[in-house]
């Protein structure tokens, strides 16, 4: 039975584009998103009528770029074993489309329409997906109702249910009972959601596999990287402090809480954001400190770890510079969610972020691990760095346990690809 907040959806969803136009003229984002959506259907359909018709077709749609990562090693696996598969890719967020508008394992990556019964029913006829797999989370009534009545086999993949989240509340509960019921299979990350997904919302084929993205971290990680290596030798006997996706919260605690340490550790910065106008302010805040910095786009010999912080101001670096790093400290605690952990933790590292990591449930468990340490603030951020610093065994204790983590979790992306090739063999 559709919960009564379902229903009130489905019955006032036909009003959003009226709303879209109305608040469009006065929210710039707003007007941004109505542009996007406006030739979608032909732009699609020119796209796809011009595609040579595939044996199967997966339609994944991810909120944004983040949930898309999860996605990508499973695509790359179907790739190998079904060649002819057709991929379509929707996004929801700008950021998401532009990062990967050109990937090119999609036969077409495009916007999702606003959620009216009308746009629904027209992109699942238009797709006509075989198979349609939602990353993590991203719930859209309309879509998911018609992609339901088209046929498709749903899956959610990467699920969890983090406490506190929306979909345990009272209120809510019966509104995602009506949509979690739609999937016919549900992968989770951890074990411990399996019994709510059963117990809470009635689900019944739900199981374990984990988080795809361990097992992309972890080929990348057995790759040797040139720009990883040609870094090693400038820190020769000397053990390297990465800062990860830092922002300037991140920025202001760490720098300080280092300089105590800097005689026997490095410093190595690289900023969230690498635009010209940040890592402006990035250098000035270190110049304002005494602290001289020398940026990763003219680094020459002359580069003192020593004495100078190396700032990263190309894209790409980050995930293979935690090869050369003893401890990692990865930004984004103190704004909405900590960044990437998994990425050094791979490489045997421990790792320290800000309290702001609920939508992380690797991050969490590395915590649990003992391989990851909260700080709230520069005086508990020199402890636990002074801790790692001083200690051998203790550093060596936490990069086991970081490494391990990651070791436990692999094999998500074989168990999510084959029962996507499995269905698309029995078609």
């Amino acid at each position: 039975m559709s919960s009564l907040l379902l229903a009130a959806y489905r019955l006032f969803s036909p009003l959003q584009p009226h709303l879209l136009r109305l608040l469009a003229s006065r929210k710039p984002r707003l007007k941004t998103f109505a542009q996007a959506r406006a030739s979608l259907f032909e732009t699609l359909e020119a796209r796809l009528h011009a595609l040579p018709e595939p044996s199967c077709r997966l339609w994944i749609h991810a909120s944004s770029v983040g949930e898309f990562e999860q996605a990508r090693p499973v695509i790359a696996r179907l790739r190998e074993q079904i060649p002819e598969m057709d991929v379509v890719v929707s996004f929801f967020s700008d950021s998401g489309y532009e990062t990967r508008k050109h990937y090119p394992d999609a036969a077409a990556v495009f916007y999702l329409p606003l959620d009216t019964p009308e746009n629904a029913r027209r992109l699942a006829a238009l797709l006509g997906a075989d198979i349609f797999m939602l990353m993590r989370y991203d719930f859209w009534p309309n879509h998911l109702a018609a992609i339901k009545q088209s046929g498709a086999r749903m899956i959610l993949a990467a699920a969890t249910l983090p406490a506190g989240s929306p979909y345990l509340k009272r209120g809510l509960k019966g509104f995602y009972r009506d949509l979690f019921t739609l999937f016919d299979e549900i992968f989770t990350i951890d074990a411990k959601d399996i019994a709510t997904f059963r117990e809470q919302f009635g689900c019944t084929r739900v199981r374990q596999a984990g988080d795809p993205r361990f097992d992309q971290v972890f080929e990348r990680q057995q790759k040797s990287d040139e720009r990883a290596a040609r870094l090693k030798p400038l820190f020769q006997d000397r053990m390297v402090l990465v800062g990860g996706s830092t922002w300037e919260p991140d920025e202001a605690i760490l720098v300080p809480a280092w300089r105590s340490l800097r005689e026997k550790l490095s410093l190595v910065l690289v900023p969230h954001k690498v635009d010209r106008p940040n890592i402006e302010r990035l250098l000035q805040f270190l110049r304002e400190r005494n602290i001289e910095a020398v940026t990763i786009s003219e680094l020459d010999k002359r580069f003192e770890p020593a004495t100078q912080v190396l700032v990263v101001d190309q894209v790409g670096y980050l995930a293979e510079l935690y090869a050369i790093a003893a401890i990692a400290y990865v930004g984004g605690g103190f704004g909405v969610n900590v960044h990437n952990t998994i990425e050094p933790a791979v490489h045997g590292i421990p790792v320290l972020f800000g309290p702001r990591h609920g939508n992380s449930p690797e991050a969490s468990g590395l915590i649990e691990a003992g391989a990851a340490t909260v700080v709230t603030g520069e005086q508990e951020l020199r402890q636990a760095l002074t801790a790692l610093v001083e200690d051998a065994e203790h550093l060596e204790r936490a990069g086991r346990s970081a490494a391990e983590f990651v070791r436990s979790r692999l094999g998500a992306t074989s168990a999510i690809a084959e029962a996507i090739a499995e269905y698309c063999r029995r078609k």
